[in-house]
Parts: C-alpha cells; structure tokens; sequence
C-alpha cells in the first residue's frame, strides 16, 4: 500500500545534487510532519534503461521520524518472508541509535528512488536485498542522526561535538536531552551532511544482535494485509480461464452458462502469457467468478503451438548430451581416455513449481487520468513500466504499490510483467470500477513459469590417488534470461549463466563445461537458487562419488581440493563438521552421514547430514549447518532462512515433487499431485553461523542448493547406491 505518513504526490519534483553518486536530499518540508529524508540513485545500467524510460521521479523518503517520535523505514523490496521488512530498518535503526521499540518498516511503492544501487531498477530476488542496501541504509541513519544532533546542538547553543545519541534521545551538556521527535520538524531545516562517519562493527547495538520481526504480531494476529486481502469498496473479481497448451487460444466460446451464474457480471477475452489467448470472468465475488468459470465451455485450438510432452523431451535432452554444446568453460579433456579410473554420470531434474502459499493476486484501480495497482512485485521498475504501456497513460499518472506477499521463491519476479499485463488488460476492457484479478492453486502450478528441466552429462578421469585428471560436463536445458531484459547482463557468447551457475566455481577442477540451450513451449523462470539448485547436486554427489573411489573421506577430500583458495568454504565446512560430531560422534543403526557444500550470492553453506532408510524411503533426521554469510545482520533471519531452504530442499527428492507435462499439458494441478515437504518431512536443524565482520552476503537461496546432494551422499553410504535424479528415484539403475 501507499506511505500512510506522507502524500507521495505532494513531493516536490528534485534532481540529484552533487552531494555524492547516491545523491541524498531531504524530501520536502510539510509543517509538523518530522524529519523526511530520501536520495535518488541515478539510472547506472542497461537494465533500467531497458525496464524504466520515465523521467527522473521525485525522491520518496527512506526514512521518516514524527513528532511522536515513531520511525519510519520505508523497504524498497517485496516482504514475503524472508525477513527485509525487519533488516533493512535495522540498518537504519543502528546508525540513526533509534529507540527499536519505536521502529517500523514500510514496504515502499514503485519509484526510482528506490531502485538497487547496484543494478539499477527495482527490484528483490538474488539474495542481495541486505547486501546491495547495507551501506547506503546505514549512511540515511547516520545523517538523520546528524541533522537531529546539529539541530539539538543549535537549540541549546553548543557545539555537536558535545552531544551524544542513544535510544532516540539526543543527550547534551549539563543534563540537557530532547527526543528525536522533539527535534524532528528543527531536523528538517538542517542541511543535509556531505559526509559521515558510520560505525565499527565493535559499536554495533541492533546489527548482528537477533530481533524478532517487525511484522511478526501482525501475521500472527491475522492483522497483516498481504495482497490477496487487499480490496477496495465495490471492487468486483476476476478468474481466467487459460488455455490447457501454453500459447493456445479459444476457436470457440459458449458463455451463456457463465452468463447465467448469480453474481457474474461479464466474460471477457484476455491475452495470457505466452501469446495465448484466454477468457476472464468478472463477477460480485470469488466464487461467483470461479464457478462461472467452471460453466464455460470452450474449444481449445492447439493447432499452432508446440505440446510438449515430458518423457519425449527428456529423450531428446539425453541425445543431445550425448555431444558437446556451446563452450563455457574451457579445460582439457584429452586425459580422459587414459585415465586409471572413470567415472561417468547422467543426471534429471524436472520442471518445478514455485507453488507459494499465496497465489497470484493484482487489484487494478484504472481511471482515465489515473491507474492505481496493488500487487506482490519483485520488479517493480519492470512491472510499472509494464502498466504505463499497456495503459497508454504517463508514468507519473501510474503508481504500483508493493503488497506483502506468502511467499514467491522467483515467481513474482517476471521480466515480462505477464500476470499485471493480464490483469490490467482486463480492467481495460471492464472499465467499471476496481478490479481484483485472483489465481487459484491450480492456476498457480499450472498457469506457467517453472524452473526448467536439465540433464547433466559428466564424465570424470581419476588418477590412482583420486586426483581429477579430467572433468567433461555438459547440461541441457532452456535459458531463462533469453528474451528478457536481463539477456544482455546475463547471456554471454551464447551461454546463460542462470543455466551453469556453481559448476566448477567452489573447487580447483579441470572442468570443460558445454550448454545446449533448448527452445520450448513452457515458460521458465528462476526458482530459488536458480542454476544452483540442480548444479549443486551434480557436483556434490559427484564429488563425494570420488572422494570414495579413491578411498579417502568426503569432508578430507573437498578440504583438499579447496586448496586453501576458499576460505569462506573452509570455515562453513569446518563449523558444520565440528557442530556435528561428524566422525567422531556414533551414529544410531541404520543412520549415515552425508556432507555437501555451495555457495550462493557470496555465502557459503556446509550441511552435515544424519539419514536412515525406514521400510526403504529414506529419512532426514538431523541437519547440522556451517554458514558464512558475512556479518549477520539479524541471526534470527538467518537461522529462518537456512530451516526454511532445507525443508523447501527436502521437497525436491521426495516422490512426485516434479511438473510433468503431457500432449503440452501441465499433468498437475494441486498439491495432492505435486508434492510439497510438509511437517512430517523437517529434521531437526541446527543453525551455526560463522562469525566474521566482512559485509553481509545473500542468505535466502544459500542453504537450499547443498542439502538434497548431503542427502544423497547419505543414502549412499547406507545403500551403496548412487541417485541421479530428483525426485530421488529407487528403481532399477
């Protein structure tokens, strides 16, 4: 939702001064409204010239405090879940030495002033939230603080230098002290600081001690609004019956049934992803709209469109594995023919849903002069500009305002803004008043955009000692940044590095890497992780795979190759075997250790593992994690994320946990047919965070990519036997 403490329209428009490449400024003054305090970061990338060509907006605060004293934090991200709602103002918190009791964190709505500092556009994905805003968050504290301790130095006719904060009071000679909100309005006036001083980790107060979410009552009250439960009075509902072929489209439609439904109001076609062409229906609520949906009837034609079907293309990427594909790593494999011992791996990995527990939503408010959207965006600089075109209107006549969401793991992040472009273009074609576009779970897993489906192709030259010789690898599957704006940064001479992330990255091997890039008709996305979530496996189990052909132990193996070059590896990996008892500690009958490590967004996750097999279904017992992250800004986070990946990790070995599609139809449509780890499926996870002072790095996607390969290498230790996909499969090798 829009800012309830300031009327962002009302903002003067400014330009960036030369204070410094992030460019602060004050806001604008409104009598009594406190200290308002923004920046602007200019446009610095392609990928805002490509996603954003509106002029430069006006600054939006970061960071108000009121008179009352209450602070402020607007989050340039999308909360769903993973905790920046808390971080992020606890960045703020430190430097401003706020009262924490008297802080809060506002999800900010679409505008340049809250574009990454490093990527230039809005956005949240990639684990960089903390890490991208950790110094630019701390420098709005420290000149808030600035200007409230010059103003209580004016007040009282003293130097700054004889003033001290704590707790949001500033203290002065002689007993003399005034609250932030006493000074808030005289703050206002102060210029603002070319410069400051931010603090040594060892004077830290909030970063790196833990604190429970900002949002916490709320969500546990049921008082939190996430986007699904937003509406405005007279809003009407809209479902979309999509076409079961990606990209097909209705030859023809019987609505006279819908029609008929009490409370539908209207059948509309719609554009859906993928140039397919779908029918909406708009109705007084929720259920009426489904089940005028429900009595459509409707003649699919399919005819123009690629039907994909999971077993055939599977084949096909077997075949094509078969043979070397664009180059993006080069080494010598000449070795591998002569080498004493071989090894030789074929790996699948399905499509993936995200399937978050709250579905897609967009609540479209379009008036002829204005359009107000309320919806979960990752990419609000994409999905703004997104409105803007399909509305015809001016950007500044446009606002998106960033709701909390139940989660996403990627799928509110679409380059191509397809589900707001819907939901827009139905409120067009309505143009009766406010309009809620809801999905269904079963429009959710099977309305597109999946992680996509690879096979890995390696071959392994081992000397007598274990040594690699020579490591051949070749991946097939889809890009997922081709055709978007993000090609550019991310596809290089053919090569998608969303597609070989983490292979051959951690250790000093000779790896020659090849991709094939598949065309299909299924649209892709990141899931979380991205390229990790498959390459972790290969090179884990594989690794573990040579560590026992030359007879060596796992842990001592990867130790070794690490060479001393990865020192951040070394310290995850160290913590987690010693938190564990790894080899000392004696395991239950019928328990095995499993050991895998990855890094991801610069942190680095070791998991130590404890499985069994319980009447041949293999079992997590206990997780033991060694995480270096950096400086842990909120260890709580932290400890969240890393259990919150390893269960989300867990679902992906268990059976039917896969997208299959069959005559170009996704065959899933709920969880009873696409598994999810549930309660029943979480070890015991203990959490163990190495201490350091570097900068924070991305934790959301770090612990989920080693745990299913720490998982594997268990069962092999119980059962000799090597799994080459996921979903784990027990059938014939």
């Amino acid at each position: 939702m829009r800012s309830k403490w300031i009327n962002h329209a009302a903002l003067p428009r400014v330009t960036p001064g030369a204070i410094s490449r992030r460019g602060f400024l004050k806001a604008g003054t409104v009598a009594g409204s406190g200290l308002i305090l923004g920046f602007v970061i200019p446009d610095a990338s392609r990928l805002a010239e490509a996603g954003d060509a509106a002029t430069p907006p006006a600054p939006n605060a970061f960071l108000r405090i009121a008179p009352d004293g209450a602070v402020t934090v607007m989050v340039n991200r999308l909360e769903f879940g993973q905790g920046v709602q808390t971080a992020l103002p606890m960045l703020i918190a430190e430097e401003l030495d706020a009262d924490w009791k008297q802080v809060r964190g506002e999800l900010a709505p679409a505008d340049g002033a809250y574009k990454d500092p490093r990527f230039g556009i809005q956005m949240t994905g990639g684990s960089i939230s903390v890490a991208h805003s950790f110094t630019h968050y701390r420098e709005t504290g420290a000149r808030a603080r600035a200007m409230l301790v010059a103003a209580a130095a004016q007040r009282w006719q003293v130097s700054p230098e004889q003033c001290r904060t704590a707790r949001g009071v500033v203290f002065g000679p002689g007993g003399r002290q005034a609250s932030y909100g006493a000074l808030a309005d005289a703050a206002m006036r102060q210029p603002v600081p070319a410069t400051v001083r931010l603090k040594d980790a060892w004077a830290f107060h909030y970063i790196g001690k833990p604190a429970g979410r900002l949002d916490a009552r709320a969500k546990s009250n049921g008082a939190q609004q996430f986007g699904i439960d937003f509406t405005l009075p007279g809003a009407k509902v809209a479902v979309v019956a999509r076409p079961p072929v990606f990209g097909a489209r209705a030859a023809s439609v019987d609505a006279s049934k819908a029609k008929a439904v009490k409370g539908v109001i209207d059948v509309i076609e719609v554009a859906t992803c993928c140039g397919g062409r779908g029918m909406a229906v708009i109705a007084d609520g929720y259920w009426p709209a489904t089940q005028g949906r429900n009595a459509l009837v409707i003649d699919w034609d399919t005819s123009a469109v690629e039907k994909v079907s999971s077993v055939q293309q599977m084949d096909a990427y077997h075949a094509l594995a078969n043979s070397q594909g664009t180059s993006a790593m080069a080494a010598d494999v000449g070795k591998l023919a002569a080498a004493p011992r071989k090894i030789s791996a074929v790996y699948e990995f399905p499509y993936l849903a995200h399937a978050p527990l709250e579905p897609l939503n967009c609540l479209v408010d379009l008036k002829p002069d204005h359009c107000t959207v309320w919806a979960g965006s990752q990419f609000q600089t994409f999905d703004h500009a997104a409105i803007v075109a399909t509305t015809g209107l001016k950007p500044e006549q446009v606002v998106l305002n960033t709701m909390t969401s139940g989660g996403s793991f990627g799928r509110r992040g679409v380059p191509t803004s397809d589900e707001l472009i819907e939901a827009v273009n139905i409120a067009k074609a309505f143009w009766r008043g406010p309009l809620k576009v809801m999905w269904s779970r079963e429009d959710d897993i099977q309305g597109g955009y999946y992680r996509p489906s690879h096979v890995h192709k390696v071959d392994i030259g081992l000397d007598e000692r274990g040594g690699v010789l020579a490591w051949n690898h070749v991946i097939v599957g889809q890009s997922i940044s081709a055709g978007t704006p993000f090609e550019p940064a991310l596809v290089k001479n053919g090569v998608d590095a969303t597609t070989i992330e983490g292979v051959g990255e951690t250790y000093a091997l000779p790896v020659n890497l090849s991709v094939h890039h598949v065309k299909a008709n299924v649209p892709v996305l990141w899931w979380r992780a991205a390229a990790s979530s498959h390459t972790a496996f290969v090179m884990e189990t594989l690794l573990d795979e040579a560590a026992h052909a030359a007879g060596i132990d796992p842990v001592i193996y990867r130790r070794k190759l690490l060479d001393g070059k990865r020192p951040r590896h070394l310290a995850a990996l160290d913590l987690a075997v010693a938190r564990s008892g790894y080899g000392k500690k004696k395991l239950p009958k019928g328990h095995g250790w499993g050991v895998a490590l990855h890094g991801v967004s610069g942190s680095v996750v070791a998991y130590v593992v404890e499985a069994s097999l319980r009447d041949g279904v293999p079992r997590l017992h206990k997780v033991t994690a060694g995480v270096h992250c950096g400086i842990a800004v909120n260890p709580l986070t932290i400890e969240a994320q890393v259990q919150g990946a390893v269960l989300m990790a867990v679902g992906t070995t268990l059976p039917g946990s896969a997208i299959t599609l069959k005559d170009g139809v996704v065959e899933q449509r709920n969880f009873d047919g696409y598994a999810v780890a549930r309660m029943p499926d979480m070890p015991l996870v203990e959490v163990c965070i190495v201490p350091s002072n570097d900068p924070p790095a991305g934790v959301g996607e770090a612990g989920l990519p080693p745990l299913a390969p720490a998982f594997a290498n268990a069962i092999f230790g119980l059962t000799g036997k090597r799994l080459r996909k996921l979903p784990f499969d027990f059938g014939p090798a």
